[in-house]
């Protein structure tokens, strides 16, 4: 883009995330790590010095000490932030850390987890709870904050505090949950009917607000934004505009093909498959992908295709080319009503069991349940404004320890492992290998940087761990003065086809002890976009290897004009500027996102044991695994359970 255009964007404004690099402020930065650091664009990767230990701050490296010290708030490039990956990156590309080349800490624990997103921080609350409050435990994370994918992201304006979430969103349907989940839920605090009260599903109703979609000129060959027909399903009552499909499509910068096959799709009753019973035809959308029902069954024009392409990502995290028709008929995706097919899931909960910050809110409770006076406050609701003490998380009199800014990079039994009475496990720290040692170890990390972790893990519990893959996505949320524009649109919530982030929404009404979520177009509000990088017309692993490479690449900067220009356009019809508007952009980049889960377009029919995830989770030696990979199921109580699992297994 020309720079008169990036000024008209406001990409010469400032706004926080300039103040940050790294993830810790630049006083913090500057007093902690030395000039060299105060790079955010080109982090350098201190593998390098991590193997032989020279150049970087030894064990007093601990800018969580400095009263500055405060995540949440930081905005920028999160998540995946730099600094919290590149030790790992070194494990990868076959550096080896010896625990002989370490330097020992002295430490000695009950249990080491590596990993302290919401699985690993609920095996340290079960092991605690079986063993009693005087085991000693040790929590290792790579990253500058706990909670792992369950991310909280803070703003100010005005005065004001508006929290977001980066990551883990909600739990969803916790009726189901397991009587493991349902009683850690309880016993943390969680009173799951609050939400009902919390969650105010009129809002965005009550003042007239319904879906649209964002036509951008690249894809359909011109901008339009339309307000869109229907209630579209989600945690939150949307007004029904008075428009049909057939009258919206007719505005629609589609293909007049493209609009009689999608008016065809959603109007219409067909039974595309009438020569099958039911039971066949749920077997032939079990192996037909959405994208071949459109094509080969439904046999609709290729000018449909960019409509459809990117909607089914925000919950699969694959285009229609990846994601089989059965599971879109079951989300009532169109051209599936005529096929008498019952995709009803019985009397289904609401989606709004939601903190302000998703499930970090889950994260920081755990944390305050060993660790209370690092988390002050004694309830649901005031763990929202609660503000964290990291200083205290690595205290020397604690005895559950969080210790962050920690990559794990080798553990190991000292011994063989059917008689080895520890592990070694060892760390890096401000660029420098640690080693401590325990008792037992459970790695709540990601499956696939295990058997690197691991050398003497059984060569096919290699091959069964490795067989899923991370699927990566992004979390963006944009701080706004204020959202007049949405109510000038009508819209809450935007689908995108075909621009750089498929959808913007609102940021979910939710209202919890101290905190009040905007409720007049006046006030400023968090949106939340969300991208999934993507390879299309290749398998699945691929396009999500491609997406990984892709996020690796792609600077802030590029993240920030993107998102002003789709923003620019799909809301300028309601006046939306964004050189004026947009107050703060924090970018959560997750290159290993969503869990790999079972795909019937890919997968055989394993039995329950002959599945890769269940092979790959089994415990060796003193040495157990737990997270939502182990489930394939990337869901935050299949992350507890899993954590049960592991805990029990140990102790078994």
């Amino acid at each position: 883009m020309s720079r008169k255009r990036d000024r008209e964007l406001g990409m010469d404004r400032s706004i926080t995330r300039r103040d940050f690099i790294n993830g810790v402020s630049v006083a913090v930065t500057g007093s902690v790590l030395g000039a060299s650091w105060l790079s955010c664009a080109d982090v350098p990767d201190p593998a390098p010095d991590i193997a032989s230990g020279h150049g970087r701050p030894g064990p007093a490296f601990a800018p969580e000490k400095d009263p500055g010290y405060y995540p949440p708030s930081l905005t920028g490039m999160r998540g995946s932030h730099p600094g919290s990956f590149e030790a790992a990156h070194g494990l990868r590309d076959g550096r080896s850390f010896e625990p002989s080349g370490a330097t020992d800490t002295g430490e000695s624990f009950d249990l080491v987890v590596v990993g302290g997103g919401i699985s690993g921080l609920a095996a340290a609350y079960f092991f605690r709870r079986e063993k009693g409050p005087d085991a000693r435990i040790l929590i290792l994370d790579n990253h500058d904050d706990f909670g792992g994918h369950a991310k909280r992201n803070e703003f100010r304006s005005g005065g004001r505090l508006r929290i977001g979430y980066g990551g883990s969103q909600s739990l969803d349907g916790p009726s189901s949950f397991s009587p493991e989940s349902k009683q850690l839920l309880l016993e943390i605090g969680i009173e799951i009917q609050r939400f009902y009260t919390a969650f105010d599903r009129e809002l965005y109703g009550s003042l007239g607000l319904g879906w649209g979609i964002f036509f951008d000129r690249e894809t359909f060959g011109e901008d339009r934004m339309l307000r869109a027909p229907g209630r579209r399903r989600g945690p939150a009552d949307l007004a029904k505009p008075p428009t049909t499909w057939s009258e919206f499509l007719a505005r629609a910068p589609l293909s007049e093909e493209a609009r009689r096959d999608i008016t065809r799709l959603y109007e219409e009753s067909i039974d595309y498959l009438p020569d099958l019973t039911v039971e066949q035809k749920m077997e032939r959308l079990r192996r037909t992908s959405y994208l071949d029902f459109l094509t080969k069954i439904a046999r609709v024009h290729p000018d449909v295709l960019p409509f459809f392409q990117t909607s089914t990502h925000g919950y699969w995290a694959i285009g229609i080319d990846g994601v089989p028709a059965l599971e879109c008929s079951n989300e009532d995706y169109p051209g599936f009503q005529g096929l008498g097919l019952d995709s009803s899931t019985g009397s289904e909960e609401p989606y709004i069991y939601h903190f302000p910050d998703g499930n970090a809110s889950v994260a920081r409770l755990l944390v305050r349940a060993f660790n209370p006076e690092a988390v002050p406050g004694s309830t649901m609701e005031d763990v929202v404004t609660a503000r964290v003490d990291y200083a205290l998380l690595d205290a020397p009199e604690q005895p559950v320890k969080v210790r962050l800014n920690s990559t794990a990079v080798r553990v190991e039994h000292a011994g063989e492992i059917g008689s080895a009475r520890e592990v070694d496990v060892v760390y890096v720290r401000g660029g420098r290998p640690h080693r401590v040692s325990a008792k037992a170890c459970v790695l709540a990390c990601y499956n696939s940087i295990i058997p690197r972790l691991c050398p003497e893990m059984p060569a096919p519990q290699r091959r069964a761990i490795l067989y899923a893959e991370k699927m990566p996505l992004v979390y963006t949320n944009v701080l706004i003065r204020d959202w007049s524009a949405f109510e000038k649109l009508g819209v809450a919530s935007i689908r995108c086809p075909g621009s750089y982030h498929t959808n913007i929404g609102l940021d979910f009404p939710v209202s919890l002890g101290d905190y009040t979520h905007s409720k007049q177009p006046d006030e400023p509000m968090i949106l939340h976009l969300g991208r999934v990088p993507l390879a299309p017309g290749r398998p699945p692993r691929d396009q999500w290897r491609a997406g990984r490479w892709d996020l690796q690449n792609t600077s802030f900067e590029t993240f920030e004009r993107k998102i002003r220009d789709q923003l620019g356009r799909a809301l300028a019809d309601g006046g939306f500027d964004p050189a004026r508007d947009i107050q703060g952009i924090t970018v959560n980049r997750w290159p290993h996102g969503y869990a790999y889960d079972h795909n019937t377009l890919f997968d055989p029919d394993w039995s329950e044991e002959e599945r890769p995830w269940v092979i790959g989770r089994k415990r060796f030696g003193r040495i157990a695994i737990a997270n939502s990979d182990a489930a394939a199921d990337a869901y935050a109580d299949a992350a507890i359970d899993q954590a049960h699992r592991a805990v029990m297994e140990l102790l078994g």
